[in-house]
């Protein structure tokens, strides 16, 4: 069994940034994971690629064409689909060939998938959840890892709006699926203590803190309060912190998403065989 993780989340979350951790917290784990960049418009990253769309196709490929003249937006859902029209490319470098399977332990098919930021991609396009029926086809039991910045989560109305945007993506990619706030260590001390109320939010209060004292909030205090009772009653959404700077916080989560990947328990049991004692050490 190999596994992967989707990772997913607007332009600037640290998708790039938390595959870089992630690997480099693996090296010094003696663990074996490997990135993959299927970003067409990425410029930079600090990780080592297994493979890298731009080999395939690049955003500038789809802006630049004379016939096709793409925007920006246009040009990533563009790329994505030529990609998975394409799909020999990436097995060839996921797989080793077309008929050839990648050999070796779990731990050396452990694969990280840096997703573009255009979030449309996977809360209502179908190249995302495509993707998933590929790798899923190649022997991959994947995990969708939905990046936020927790800079912008410390506030009632900000972090509904993340929550529904988090279950946009639950509910189009139809995956296992983990919300991570990234950025943590660049918060204040005051802007900690905020973010704690969200990691286990009470919705009433929530609720309370955006309708009351504005005009759209008392306006529209009703939908504010299903959308409450909808995050509470149903426990779809949480979100786990992710302080780069701690190597402990970068273990705790890498450790979550491995439990929901289930990675590991196919690992054959380690039995070792003990010899008989002797007649005499029995006696003894």
């Amino acid at each position: 069994m190999r596994y992967a993780q989707i990772i997913v989340g607007p332009a600037g979350s640290g998708k790039s940034t938390y595959c870089s951790y992630m690997q480099q917290y693996a090296m010094d784990s003696k663990r074996n994971i490997q990135v993959v960049n299927l970003d067409p418009a990425a410029e930079h990253f600090t990780y080592s690629p297994l493979a890298d769309i731009r080999e395939l196709i690049h955003l500038d490929d789809a802006m630049e064409d004379e016939e096709l003249h793409y925007g920006p937006n246009g040009g990533l859902i563009f790329c994505l689909e030529f990609l998975i029209e394409n799909q020999d490319w990436l097995k060839a470098q996921l797989c080793g060939g077309e008929d050839e399977l990648m050999l070796g332990e779990p731990d050396d098919d452990y694969i990280l998938f840096d997703m573009p930021g255009q979030i449309e991609l996977f809360t209502h396009l179908k190249m995302g959840k495509q993707l998933v029926q590929l790798l899923e086809a190649w022997n991959f039991r994947t995990c969708v890892v939905f990046c936020l910045d927790s800079q912008f989560m410390v506030d009632g109305a900000k972090f509904i709006s993340g929550t529904m945007a988090a279950l946009s993506v639950m509910a189009n990619m139809e995956q296992p699926h983990v919300n991570v706030l990234t950025k943590v260590d660049l918060l204040s001390g005051e802007a900690r203590k905020q973010l704690e109320m969200y990691l286990e939010p009470d919705a009433h209060n929530l609720m309370g803190e955006l309708t009351i004292g504005t005009g759209f909030g008392e306006k529209y205090s009703k939908l504010t309060e299903a959308i409450g009772s909808l995050i509470e009653d149903f426990s779809l959404v949480r979100f786990f912190p992710l302080d780069s700077q701690d190597e402990e916080s970068v273990g705790d989560l890498l450790l979550q998403i491995d439990n929901v990947l289930q990675f590991g328990e196919d690992a054959d049991v380690q039995v070792r065989d003990f010899d008989e004692p002797e007649e005499g050490e029995r006696d003894e």
